[in-house]
């Protein structure tokens, strides 16, 4: 379960499995938002006020705001599903 004003894990979980070739403009543009709302939502809330599940969460989707690619993205990556560059 996620913290209150995040993104809940499923959302996430569900967003980072499909491929992007398979997801439409909207679908996109969306994802992105949601998680560029989520990533400041995560700098905002102290470490401290964090649920257990919510900072494993951040760990997964590399809400850490240090521009590295997170886990999910890697295993995207790994097997073809994830953003042309």
């Amino acid at each position: 379960m996620s913290d209150t004003g995040r993104q809940s894990m499923t959302d996430k979980a569900g967003a980072a499995l499909k491929p992007d070739s398979q997801k439409s403009t909207t679908e996109q543009l969306g994802d992105h938002l949601k998680g560029t709302g989520d990533s400041v939502a995560s700098t905002f809330q102290p470490q401290s006020e964090k649920s257990n599940t919510q900072k494993i969460g951040d760990t997964f989707s590399s809400n850490s705001n240090n521009n590295d690619e997170s886990l999910m993205d890697k295993a995207k990556n790994a097997v073809g599903m994830g953003e042309k560059k």
